[in-house]
């Protein structure tokens, strides 16, 4: 079972479905505490309602000494919109959800709506979303899974950003779980694997 961190910036949806999934057992995991960047963010209220001890944190190293107190094994971004840098002991251990299938519409600047906005204007067919761990880049760790969503043509952004969400809430869990089986360094090792093959 993986202790989870949660760190968010915003309403707290992801949490939400942390919460709910974990309550029917289909998550195994627990959420130890939650981080967030904002102190008006309703995802506060959401897991301080939920029992979870919440945190107003402003930067890494505030939420690093807040975490040091916790000892999670896994630190999920949920809506988090800063670049994270963790303590050196979990450095491979912090996981992020992004809203379409890397390495497309992803790195700097692709967050949120925006991303949703840029699949519509290209004219995309399908999206998805893709659970990775995270690094010193945006969008460039190693991939645990993605989902895929067919598109309408006449889909709005915010018909695909719904699309897309109720992947998310379907994916995020189930790649906790993954890594929970396959534990953390099996997909750092698989994404250096084919790194090397593809040089």
């Amino acid at each position: 079972m993986q202790k989870l961190a949660v760190l968010l910036s915003g309403s707290g949806r992801t949490l939400d479905n942390f919460h709910h999934c974990i309550q029917a057992g289909s998550l195994h995991a627990k959420i130890l505490v939650v981080v967030s960047s904002s102190e008006r963010a309703l995802g506060l209220t959401k897991a301080r309602n939920y029992g979870y001890p919440a945190f107003v944190a402003k930067n890494n190293a505030a939420i690093n000494e807040i975490l040091a107190n916790y000892d999670p094994t896994l630190i999920v971004l949920a809506g988090y919109l800063k670049l994270y840098t963790p303590p050196a002991g979990l450095a491979r251990s912090v996981l992020n959800i992004h809203p379409a299938l890397i390495p497309s519409f992803c790195g700097p600047g692709f967050y949120g709506h925006r991303v949703h906005e840029a699949v519509k204007a290209r004219g995309c067919t399908v999206s998805g979303c893709t659970v990775h761990f995270a690094n010193e880049r945006y969008d460039a760790g190693p991939i645990v899974l993605q989902r895929c969503v067919a598109l309408e043509e006449g889909d709005s952004p915010d018909d695909i950003a719904a699309r897309v969400f109720a992947k998310e809430c379907e994916a995020y869990p189930q790649a906790i779980n993954l890594v929970d089986r396959r534990g953390v360094d099996y997909f750092w090792n698989r994404s250096t694997e084919c790194l090397q093959k593809s040089s």
